[in-house]
């Protein structure tokens, strides 16, 4: 998947990007950025707003990776629950970037409204669906810790958590009226227009060929030309096969699958989903949903394994929501996930002027934007650190063994749920 466009949704139905052309010749910049994502472009953009100079080199096109294949929930903070995020960074370094992330819609919806992007914006909220016992015990500790930090969260029981996800398969889901959905795709491409608008140069179809040390900073060559630059921002994350192959060693590759299927009609629309807030559950092998301006239903599940998948999305949909008594898929398409090993997002300073920016795990919109803006401040000295950890990560162990273990793990969930309906 990582070597083809993707024909997913959100490519068949976002607006044209900015025409744009491969690197060729040479030239110079203060700063030049690899990968044109969301974390590539957000710092492009407010670099170039501080008035530096600064080129995007995209090895495919605008958006290409995890950016393009999101599932487009927009949340606020980070994938680990809040005291977590304390013991790993300790209480002072965890509260800077709780703090920093649990703001990070705001600042998405605000740039999609200063720049007018047009991404099918809605902000009402995502909801965390609980399932099980274990999952409602992990709600009720998200709650409480995200409540003593002031976040605006509830806690919503069955009865309510049901009505607003339009299913009974649920016994709790914690609202977070922060958050929202957007078209992920859409609004990676809207941060393509808005960074030329502000004077950065971009360019597609550039793989990396080479990044090497010259003087006073860094040559990166493509097959086409070269830049060079005081300081290299890598933002590829799990998409790290051109150029900066090195970093990929550094985070564990999780494919996450969607479908979306034909348009629903009014009495469907009129049950699942009726506030379109975004949802995931709480189970192992987590799965996603949401609706898309069209009236789709947008259905994720980790692992990508192809017609398995896809026969068990059809039967889980169903169970879910029993309104929908034949499930017809329009599209479906794969992305990666990059986990780091403590799960959070980092910048790490390679060298002098070499910088990485990767491990969402799977929550790239908000920190993604956030971190490309915060990059860009510390470069030109408007603020003394970043929100995320600056430590040099190691190669994981057995980086392969534990993609192979997801895989692995979420076949045989998927295999096994469809075996046990069809009992």
């Amino acid at each position: 998947m990582s070597d083809a466009v993707c024909d997913s949704l959100w490519r068949a139905t976002a607006p044209a990007g900015p025409k744009l052309t491969p690197l060729t010749g040479s030239q110079d910049v203060s700063v030049v950025i690899v990968g044109g994502g969301f974390t590539g472009l957000s710092a492009a953009l407010h670099l170039a707003r501080l008035g530096v100079s600064v080129a995007v080199v995209e090895a495919q096109e605008i958006g290409f990776g995890g950016s393009g294949r999101n599932v487009g929930l927009a949340n606020a903070g980070v994938w680990l629950e809040p005291d977590q995020l304390d013991r790993a960074l300790g209480p002072e370094a965890g509260r800077v970037m709780y703090d920093a992330l649990a703001a990070a819609p705001d600042y998405v919806y605000g740039l999609i409204d200063e720049y007018k992007i047009e991404c099918e914006a809605v902000r009402h909220g995502t909801l965390h669906a609980g399932v099980g016992k274990a999952g409602l015990a992990q709600l009720q500790r998200r709650y409480e810790q995200m409540r003593k930090r002031g976040a605006p969260v509830e806690l919503l029981g069955a009865a309510e958590a049901q009505l607003r996800i339009g299913s009974n398969k649920f016994n709790s889901a914690l609202f977070d009226p922060r958050a929202g959905t957007i078209q992920p795709l859409a609004y990676a491409r809207g941060l393509a227009h808005a960074a030329i608008k502000e004077g950065a140069k971009l360019y597609d179809y550039s793989p990396v060929d080479s990044i090497l040390p010259c003087e006073n900073g860094w040559q990166v060559k493509t097959n086409q030309g070269e830049i060079r630059a005081e300081k290299v921002i890598l933002a590829t994350n799990a998409y790290s096969e051109h150029g900066v192959r090195v970093q990929a060693r550094k985070f564990v590759p999780i494919f996450y699958s969607q479908l979306a299927t034909k348009p629903l009609n009014d009495e469907q629309l009129a049950k699942i989903l009726p506030n379109k807030e975004g949802v995931w559950d709480t189970c192992t092998v987590m799965s996603s949903f949401r609706m898309d301006k069209q009236g789709r239903l947008v259905f994720g599940g980790m692992g990508g394994e192809g017609r398995v998948l896809s026969n068990w999305a059809t039967q889980r949909v169903t169970e879910i929501f029993p309104v929908l008594d034949k499930v017809e898929w329009d599209y479906c398409w794969t992305g990666k996930i990059a986990y780091s090993e403590d799960h959070l997002p980092h910048c790490q300073q390679l060298q002098q002027g070499l910088y990485s920016v990767a491990g969402y795990s799977g929550r790239g919109i908000g920190p993604g934007t956030v971190m490309g803006k915060e990059l860009a401040e510390w470069f030109v000295g408007q603020r003394d650190s970043l929100s995320v950890p600056t430590t040099l990560l190691r190669n994981i162990p057995l980086r392969e063994l534990k993609r192979m273990f997801y895989e692995v793990g979420a076949h045989t969930y998927h295999y096994g749920q469809k075996a046990h309906a069809l009992d």
